[in-house]
């Protein structure tokens, strides 16, 4: 557990690193932090070397000042990796994540063998909708009923299963105590940006995880894994919040992508089902526990 301060010593990030091997860089989604990922990292720390940073605006992060873009989260993280005499690693990323680890990948086309895409778009200008509800909606709510009122609903949203309730829960928790004005301005970076022209860049070979009931069309992610020329992964019965409500499709499909293993074509990908709740409940408890400890250390 360190941060790192960036060369204009005016942002610095919070990240962890587990396990050794082959670099490994997971990013997590909006209004979140790199904790999130604990269900994968147990999977892949025995293989990979993983950092797991906080975004700028997220977590232990310091906050971002201005139009933070998506261009820029992606050279922030760059910088870290160079901090760590790492320069070239496999990048997942989920949602926001995987919008900001495919802007990594083009920044620097040879530095990323492999890339792993979550839930996320090579476009979130609104052309449809549904982009338009997940773009406009979510400001409206959160200047009526404030981060954790929009939180409470974001989570019955994402995780609306009996069993998911540790999952609802922490949701809450996190979502509800992140800063409005980061949140937001996370979201309109989000939606200027756009890496539809610029995919013939990519040298990554790439793997695209899509939830049957994601929030955008899936439609959308097939022609993207098309253009990208990817492998793709539906996983049936997930929402958007695939690395939480589906651990085991998860993890199996991104160690077969780091590990030089194709997916499997003919295996129907499943969301996880009742009988993991407990371990659900054990693991997002761990998991704040080591938040809090975290925040006395830190002072927040």
């Amino acid at each position: 557990m360190t941060t790192f301060r960036l060369k204009n010593k005016t942002l610095s990030l919070y990240y962890r690193i587990r396990g050794t091997g082959e670099p490994l860089l997971l990013i997590h989604g909006l209004g979140s932090s790199g904790a999130d990922w604990e269900f994968q990292v147990r999977a892949l720390e025995r293989r990979f070397r993983v950092i797991v940073p906080d975004l700028p605006g997220c977590g232990f992060s310091s906050a971002i000042e201005g139009e933070f873009g998506i261009a820029d989260f992606a050279q922030a993280l760059w910088a870290l990796l160079s901090h760590l005499h790492i320069s070239r690693t496999n990048i997942a990323g989920f949602s926001l994540g995987g919008a900001v680890a495919l802007e990594m990948a083009l920044q620097r086309p040879d530095d990323v063998p492999r890339l792993a895409l979550i839930n996320t778009l090579v476009t979130y200008k609104i052309d449809n909708w549904r982009k338009w509800l997940e773009a406009r909606v979510p400001p409206i709510l959160i200047g009526l009923l404030g981060m954790r009122g929009a939180a409470r609903l974001a989570a019955a949203r994402l995780f609306p299963k009996p069993w998911q309730r540790p999952l609802r829960e922490r949701a809450i928790e996190v979502i509800g105590r992140g800063v409005a004005e980061s949140y937001l301005a996370m979201g309109r970076a989000l939606e200027r940006w756009s890496a539809a022209d610029r995919l013939s860049l990519l040298k990554s070979k790439i793997l695209l995880m899509a939830a049957e009931h994601d929030f955008t069309p899936l439609a959308e992610k097939l022609e993207m894994a098309k253009a990208l020329g990817a492998q793709f992964a539906v996983v049936h019965g997930s929402r958007h919040g695939t690395p939480f409500d589906a651990i085991e499709a998860t993890n199996v499909c991104l160690l077969s992508l780091f590990s030089d293993r194709s997916i499997s074509q003919t295996r129907r990908w499943l969301c996880d089902a009742a009988p993991r709740s407990r371990r659900l409940a054990r693991i997002a408890g761990f998991v704040e526990e080591h938040t809090a400890l975290h925040r006395l250390e830190v002072g927040f």
